[in-house]
């Protein structure tokens, strides 16, 4: 019988070409007919192996989670960027290969990440979601957040709003 692991560590500039994978399969099945075509392609485009090496040298915060040593998924992790919003911590980014997702990873990474903010000092977190990722909306209600404000992200011209999850 083998044992299977999953661990959560701090990315490394080896993970970067397994990033950028989970990225594009995450963001094609999150956002496929939300944000439109172009623009999407756009963004996966530019988010590659070599700009995820590079941001993780930079010291950005990057998770990763792995089963078996191969990563099903990420979270960046930072100071929230909402100057309206009191809490100190922000999960920027947290995705999960689509095959990945419905059997605890996101709840696990997300916990993992939430305690990393709390290491560092950060008290309070948010999280933003398009409020057409259905996925998204049910997985942070589920896990207790309270959306408590909205804006606005334009691609290609067009506008789509946005939900702000809070945990204290």
């Amino acid at each position: 019988m083998k044992t299977v692991t999953i661990d959560i560590r701090r990315a490394e500039p080896r993970d970067a070409n397994a990033i950028a994978e989970v990225h594009r399969a995450a963001w094609q099945g999150a956002y496929a007919g939300i944000i439109p075509h172009k623009a999407l392609t756009s963004m996966i485009g530019r988010r590659g192996g070599n700009w995820w090496a590079n941001a993780i040298r930079r010291a950005a915060s990057v998770l990763v989670i792995e089963i078996g040593g191969d990563i099903a998924g990420y979270a960046t992790i930072g100071r929230n960027r909402a100057r309206d919003l009191p809490q100190q911590g922000e999960i920027y980014e947290l995705y999960l290969r689509p095959e990945c997702q419905g059997i605890g990873l996101g709840s696990r990474l997300f916990t993992a990440a939430r305690q990393k903010l709390a290491d560092h000092g950060l008290h309070g977190m948010v999280v933003w979601a398009l409020e057409e990722n259905d996925g998204a909306l049910s997985f942070y209600r589920g896990i207790g957040g309270r959306d408590i404000a909205e804006g606005v992200e334009v691609f290609d011209q067009k506008a789509l709003r946005k939900l702000a999850f809070i945990w204290d």
